[in-house]
């Protein structure tokens, strides 16, 4: 009889850092798949962390917890019948709640085993916001570990009173500090959860939208750089991307900050969420399109 194989459940608001912590993993020496949720029409962060000798299962257009479990079902049915790995990590949409996933896990996956749910938290977020949303604060209370992420940028003080705010809501998880989520992968395995959940009354209702941007000409550094540093408040989250005239580059944004970081690409691809951002989409195309090269000349 084949064991059980264990899953390993990455969730964390957006932006939070869950992708950053994946390609962490990544460098395990384990045979590992991964399922990977996104919120948008392009797959940015399966292209992040896709050519690294992984299986890479695609779960798009919806949220894993909720209208694509389903698919969540078949993708980590296949990957076990052709690929044998040693743990399944499923990275979600910082829009999941996390609670429905591992109940269905434990109910309709019976040739696997949940070894723990790992939630990531912006530091840097959680001092700008302190109203935790409900989806936040299910992700919280559902984890076995959570790494208090981005811990670089806030200051010292803070880091004991954010810790103590996680702790009144997740008494039991163990509570790392990390900046960039750099953390030995090995104390992300053999947790061997053994908690049980019960069905959930899901209502999940994601309350943001998003759109895409793409384009096969070379962008100004300088003006992008302008661009990013002027989005409209109602973008929560931005990545992508971008190819400028000294080489291409992954851009992350989150919440007015953002950086970028060499990153092999051909073409520009963005992806913007945020609370009722369709109002914004021509004023940031018409913007992006200003940032061409050939237009700057």
């Amino acid at each position: 009889m084949r064991p059980r194989t264990p899953i390993t459940l990455i969730t964390g608001p957006l932006g939070s850092g869950k992708t950053t912590l994946l390609r962490h993993i990544l460098r395990r020496p384990a045979k590992i798949a991964i399922v990977m949720n996104e919120f948008g029409e392009i797959a940015i962060d399966t292209k992040v962390v896709e050519g690294k000798n992984v299986r890479i299962a695609e779960l798009g257009g919806g949220c894993v917890c909720c209208s694509l479990l389903g698919e969540f079902e078949a993708a980590v049915n296949e990957i076990i019948e052709k690929v044998e790995p040693e743990t399944i990590v499923v990275e979600t949409t910082g829009l999941a709640e996390p609670e429905a996933l591992v109940f269905n896990i434990q109910d309709a996956l019976p040739q696997c085993r949940l070894d723990g749910v790992v939630s990531v938290i912006d530091a840097d977020m959680l001092v700008r916001f302190p109203e935790l949303g409900h989806t936040t604060r299910l992700q919280i209370e559902g984890a076995d570990i959570l790494l208090l992420n981005k811990i670089d940028l806030v200051d010292a003080t803070e880091i004991e009173p954010l810790e103590k705010k996680l702790r009144d809501i997740n008494r039991s998880a163990a509570i790392v500090r990390t900046e960039r989520c750099q953390i030995d992968p090995e104390l992300l395995f053999g947790i061997g959860r053994e908690k049980k959940v019960a069905r959930p009354e899901h209502k999940h209702q994601p309350e943001f939208e998003s759109f895409t941007f793409a384009s096969d000409k070379t962008f100004s550094r300088d003006w992008f750089e302008r661009f990013a540093g002027n989005l409209p408040a109602a973008v929560i989250r931005a990545k992508g991307f971008v190819r400028f005239v000294d080489g291409p580059q992954l851009f992350n944004f989150v919440a007015g900050r953002w950086e970028l970081e060499p990153f092999e690409a051909d073409r520009t691809e963005l992806v913007f969420i945020g609370r009722k951002i369709a109002v914004e989409r021509e004023t940031i195309f018409r913007a992006l399109n200003e940032c061409v090269a050939d237009e700057r000349v």
